[in-house]
This record gives structure tokens, C-alpha cells and sequence, in this order.
């Protein structure tokens, strides 16, 4: 057992890591960090098992800070206890190129479990986490070998509890009864404008009390309330766990302690000065850390490695009781496909048929499912309609552990947890809603783009042609919004025969999360004996079709349900003796992707007439129709009508295109110059 002037030691070295890097950088959250040193201190020298040589041990511990201002704690622990990272990259806290940014980001820093800052996000993902251990304890463990056995701990802030995202991913949790879910609430009372007071004064506990959270009410700085709480919640069986810890933010600052000046910014040379002498620090040099306290703190590495090595001793014995299950454990560790997975996609649909691609997409899914065990998710309260559901492979519930999962009308709460999952190797998550409701999921999109995490998202009913919902319901922007977002590829697949490649490509591609586009309404199945392979929707974009050979005087681009309705101009076009090509892009990431070579094979670059049809906002098509092309799609929200009547209403029509394409064409004729 340490003495108390030891810890006390130990709880300076966190606080004056984090007060010295915010002070060299000018920038930064030194408060948190100063008022939760003791919480750091316990949890990660008492409770974590974990192992900073590896980072990435299957059975560690996870833990995520929620409070991703308060990064500067998470470094402290990471560079005292033995990780990689070193005291110079500490003193690099904010500065380009380092390994300790503003904020943690996950895949940067070793042993940053998720990329957090938007104040919920993290909560939501340790829910997440949280379900696929569930999910992969569950699938792996037998008895007498308990190969997963971890916990997710969490340190949130009053920013996460004033979070919508937050109440829904407790209500999910408190739900599911995740019991391995640890959050430790550093409740400091202050934000950037002042007390809490000003906006926030609910009943926390009780609040999560009522969302069937196991809460403990503690003080944050004692060392012994601390350790008793994580010791009680751990022996919960039934409830995830809130450990409601009063703090005080900028801890031992004479002038800033529990004042809003602790929070957003350094505390300033002479406050820094003040502050040292209030607690006993040496004033020089700065970053100090004391011989005996690195020494003690490194002794996570030894324990790490003892608790690592015992595993890997399970594992053998584990391995020849169940050799099966123990190859698809480490070929899921590696994040491998099982092989030949592939043979499972079937072929959906035949020229002459009508069917959405939602209702392809479901057959797909289905088909795959037996080949691909971790393959998991749910939709938000739309299965039904997104055709999302497993058949045969039961409910995630309390008492079940299924592979679908009912995330409820929480849209904010699946994507986070969708995050958390993709996380979790070797889950593949996927979540289903309408398009329109992506914008409930924007936050978590764009964190899994940022993590490259392999989040699948089902997007159906993704037009105007959704119908009589109208407008509230009808996606206009989202596409090109989608689009914009660096590391997401969204495949828009043209008709049924399309939607298995889609698949294909959204299972394969592991460098990001894809969102898959699919209709509400029924397309025509096209013919390809008639036309190119459906297969061709892995380049991206490709030729369709072409009415004469050589160089085509005008290209039509379309994606998704708009192709068919293209290919009937098109052909109308060649009719009068156009010569006319029909360009299907279900996919732009993938296109980019090619060869430049290919891309101008698609595209001539001296083939300037081109029209881009698409039932969406035209944003991003000029980089492919140029300045002598033209868009038709939607600059303005939808209505409330039966499909065909929007399609006439706005113009997707066979006739329409035509009308199009000959203006597109006649620019030429007229010597317009385009550049």
C-alpha cells in the first residue's frame, strides 16, 4: 500500500503533465486533467488490465474519454504507465505531426481506443463496445474458457450528460442490462460560460436510475470511495454502472479553481507559478516527473505483460479443446473475411422483373449471413422497411444474444454504438434507416469516416420517389453531403442485379465506412445480357450502353433509380441517330479510385456534351459534366404526391432527358465556349 504523501506525489505528476503541456502549447483544457488525477490514478493502477507493449490485446480492458477535452489526463497515464509515447511527444501536446492532438484520435496515438471530443460521441461508443462484448464473449467463451472477459471503463463530463446522444445510448444500455459498462461521471459543475447552474440542473443520477443504471454517488478525490465504487460495479450483474464523482475542475489553483477560466484555456504563467507552490511542486523544471512515481507507474508494463502471457496460455489450452473456434478467432483478429465467403452472394433478379433495391439488398444480406458470424446490426425501430433483419439469427435482447439488434428510434444512439462495434474486432456492423434520417446520424457518420471504422450504413427510401411522405421525408442534399465527406464511399446501385456487387464491395472495403443507397419503390430489373455486366459496379462507373461505336457525341451519367429512366432517353436519342452513351456511376469513390487510363475510357475527355441525371442536389456532378454539361436533379425540397406524378412534376422523364440532352447538345452546335 502507497503512503499518502506518495500518492499525493503521483496525482501532482498527472495534474502538472497536463497543467505544463496546455501551458507550452497556449492552448488546451488543463482542468479536468487537474480534478480527476485521483479517478486516472485508480482506475488505471487497480482496476485496467491492460498491456502497454500491446495495445491491441484481445482480452484488455478498454477505456474511452468520453471528455476528449480532457485529453491531456489520458496522455499522462499513457506516457506514465508505459505506452509509446514519450516525454518529448507530451511536450508536443497540439503541435502539427505529433502523436498528441487536441483531441484523442484513434489510430494515432497508441492506446486511444476511439477518436472523441463531440461532447456524447464516446459515450455512445463504449455502449457499443460494450454490445460486442457481449456479443463475442457470448460467441467464443465456453466453459472453463473465458477467452474475453473485459470491461469498457469511461470518464464523461457534464458536456456528455447535457448531450442528447448520451440519454439515448443510456436508455439502450440500461435496456440491454450491459453490465460490463463503467462510466465514471467527473461531475466539476462548470462549462466554457460559466457554472452549470446556468442550464443544467437535473438530477443526473436519478436520471440514469431511471434508465435502470447502477449509480454510486462518490467523491472524486478520495482514493477509497473511488476503488470501492469500481469494485461494486464490477460485481454488478445486471446494470451498467454510473459512478457519479464530484470534482472540482483546475484542482490546487488558487485564483481558478471550479471557475470557467480552468476550463477552455491554459491557466497562465503565474497562475501556473501559484499553483505549484499551492500543492508543493517544483517550479523547474517544467514537465517534471519524479524517478519513484515513473518507476511505480511502469509497473503497469510488467503486470501487462504477466496478465498477457497468462492468456496466451489460455488461448493454447483453448485452441485444442476448440480448434475451429480458435482459427476464427485470430482470423477475426486480423480483421479476414472467412474464406470463400464470396460463394454465399447470390444473384438477385431478372430482366423483366420489378424490384427495389431495398428488397435486394435484404436477400443479399440474408444469403451472406451464414458465411460471415460477426456480421451484426439493426435498424432504428425500420427493419421492416429497410430489410435489414437476419432471419433465423435471433434478437439481441437482455437474456439473448442475437445478431439483430433493435436500436429503438434512436438514430444518435446507432451510429454511435454502429462506432463502438466497428471497433470491436472483427464485428461488422451495419444499421439501417431512412436516408432523410442520416441527418439524426451525421456526428457518428462522420467520427467513423474520421476512425476509417467498418460501419456499413443502410440508407433506403433515398429519393423524392419515396411518395405521398413528402417532403419532411424526402432526401435532397444528403447524397452530395455523403459524398463530400473524406474516407465514406456510398454506392447508389442502379437496380436489383446491382445490389449484390454493392454488397460485395461495402463488405471488402475496410478502409471506411460505406453507405449503401437503396429505394423504396420497384425498378425495373435491367437486362444484361443487353448490357454490361452487373458486376462493373466494383469500377465505380462504367459504360452501360452505347447506341453506335467510336467516339459517342453526347454522354448521359445516372446512378441508381434514375439509370433506367436514362437508358430510355438514351434510347429515344439513338432513334434520331444520336450517337449516345449511357454512363452508370453507382459509385464516385470507386471510380477515383481506377486508373486514369479507364477513366477516360468511361469518360473521353473530348466527348464535352454530357448530362448527369440524378433525383438529388447536383452538387458534385460539375467535376463530371464540365462547363458544356448540365445537371438535371433537385434544387428545391419535394412533395407530397404518388412517385409518378413527382417524377413528371420535376422532370424525370424519358422525354425530359431528351429535351435536356439536346440543349446540352446544341451548345456546341452554337460554338459555346466551355472551359
Amino acid at each position: 500500500m502507497q503512503s499518502t504523501d506518495f500518492l499525493n506525489k503521483v496525482f501532482n505528476t498527472i495534474r502538472f503533465l497536463a497543467v505544463d503541456a496546455v501551458e507550452k502549447a497556449k492552448s488546451g483544457h488543463p482542468g479536468t486533467p487537474m480534478g480527476s488525477a485521483e479517478i486516472a490514478y485508480v482506475l488505471w493502477m487497480r482496476h485496467m488490465r491492460y498491456n502497454p507493449k500491446n495495445p491491441d490485446w484481445p482480452n484488455r480492458d478498454r477505456f474511452l474519454l468520453s471528455a476528449g477535452h480532457a485529453s491531456m489526463l489520458q496522455y499522462a497515464m499513457l506516457y506514465l504507465t508505459g505506452y509509446d509515447l514519450t516525454l518529448e511527444d507530451i511536450k508536443q501536446f497540439r503541435q502539427l505531426g505529433s502523436k498528441t492532438p487536441g483531441h484523442p484520435e484513434y489510430g494515432l496515438t497508441p492506446g486511444i481506443e476511439a477518436t472523441t471530443g463531440p461532447l456524447g460521441q464516446g459515450f455512445g461508443m463504449g455502449v457499443g463496445m460494450a454490445i460486442a462484448e457481449r456479443y463475442l464473449r457470448n460467441y467464443f467463451n465456453r466453459d472453463g474458457h473465458d477467452i474475453l472477459d473485459y470491461y469498457i471503463y469511461e470518464l464523461c463530463s457534464d458536456g456528455d450528460m447535457m448531450e442528447g446522444v448520451s440519454s439515448e445510448s443510456a436508455s439502450l444500455a440500461g435496456h440491454l442490462k450491459l453490465n460490463r459498462l463503467i462510466y465514471i461521471y467527473s461531475d466539476n459543475r462548470i462549462s466554457i460560460e460559466g457554472s452549470t447552474d446556468l442550464t443544467f440542473t437535473e438530477d443526473v443520477s436519478n436520471r440514469f436510475r431511471a434508465y435502470r443504471w447502477f449509480v454510486q454517488d462518490i467523491n472524486g478525490e478520495d482514493v477509497t470511495q473511488i476503488d470501492r465504487a469500481l469494485n461494486a460495479a464490477k460485481d454488478q450483474k445486471e446494470k451498467p454502472s454510473l459512478i457519479h464523482a464530484r470534482t472540482h475542475i483546475g484542482y490546487g489553483s488558487p485564483n481558478k479553481q471550479d471557475t470557467k477560466e480552468a476550463h477552455g484555456e491554459p491557466l497562465g504563467e503565474e497562475e501556473v507559478k501559484l499553483t505549484k507552490e499551492n500543492l508543493g511542486w517544483p517550479l523547474d523544471p517544467t514537465f517534471y516527473v519524479p524517478d519513484d512515481v515513473l518507476a511505480y507507474m511502469r509497473s503497469a508494463v510488467e503486470r501487462g505483460s504477466r496478465w498477457e502471457e497468462e492468456w496466451h496460455e489460455s488461448m493454447e489450452e483453448y485452441g485444442l479443446e476448440h480448434p475451429d473456434l480458435a482459427n476464427r478467432f485470430w482470423q477475426g483478429m486480423d480483421r479476414r473475411l472467412p474464406d470463400g465467403w464470396e460463394k454465399n452472394i447470390p444473384s438477385v433478379g431478372k430482366p423483366g422483373e420489378e424490384m427495389a433495391t431495398r428488397d435486394a439488398s435484404g436477400q443479399v444480406m440474408n444469403a451472406i449471413a451464414p458465411a460471415l458470424p460477426f456480421f451484426i446490426g439493426g435498424a432504428a425501430d425500420l427493419s421492416p422497411s429497410t430489410k435489414t433483419c437476419l432471419m433465423g439469427f435471433g434478437d439481441f435482447e437482455p437474456g439473448e444474444v442475437g445478431r439483430n439488434f433493435h436500436f429503438g428510434v434512436r438514430e444518435h444512439a446507432m451510429g454511435t454504438a454502429l462506432n463502438g462495434m466497428a471497433l470491436t474486432k472483427p464485428i461488422i456492423p451495419f444499421g439501417g434507416t431512412f436516408l432523410i434520417f442520416s441527418d439524426y446520424m451525421r456526428p457518428s457518420v462522420r467520427i467513423a469516416a474520421i476512425m476509417k471504422a467498418h460501419v456499413i450504413y443502410v440508407f433506403t427510401h433515398d429519393s423524392i420517389f419515396l411518395g405521398e411522405d413528402g417532403t419532411t421525408h424526402q432526401p435532397i442534399e444528403h447524397l452530395a453531403s455523403l459524398r463530400a465527406m473524406p474516407n465514406m464511399t456510398v454506392i447508389r446501385p442502379a437496380d436489383a442485379s446491382e445490389t449484390p456487387f454493392a454488397w460485395k464491395m461495402a463488405l471488402e472495403n475496410q478502409d471506411g465506412p460505406v453507405s449503401l443507397i437503396l429505394t423504396r419503390q420497384k425498378l425495373p430489373v435491367l437486362d444484361r445480357e443487353q448490357l454490361a455486366s452487373a458486376e462493373m459496379l466494383e469500377r465505380g462507373a462504367y459504360t452501360l450502353w452505347q447506341s453506335g461505336d467510336g467516339k459517342p457525341e453526347i454522354i448521359l451519367m445516372a446512378t441508381g433509380s434514375e439509370v433506367h429512366i436514362t437508358l430510355d432517353g438514351a434510347r429515344m436519342l439513338a432513334d434520331e441517330g444520336v450517337n449516345v452513351r449511357v454512363v452508370n456511376m453507382p459509385c464516385w469513390e470507386l471510380f477515383e479510385k481506377q486508373s486514369g487510363d479507364y477513366r477516360e475510357e468511361v469518360l473521353p475527355p473530348n466527348v464535352l456534351p454530357r448530362l448527369a441525371v440524378e433525383a438529388a442536389s447536383p452538387t458534385g456532378w460539375h467535376k463530371y459534366v464540365g462547363a458544356c454539361g448540365d445537371v438535371l436533379g433537385m434544387t428545391e425540397f419535394g412533395r407530397s404526391a404518388p412517385a409518378k406524378d413527382l417524377a413528371k412534376f420535376f422532370g424525370f422523364t424519358p422525354d425530359n432527358i431528351v429535351t435536356r440532352a439536346k440543349a446540352v447538345l446544341s451548345r456546341e452546335e452554337r460554338s459555346v465556349v466551355c472551359v
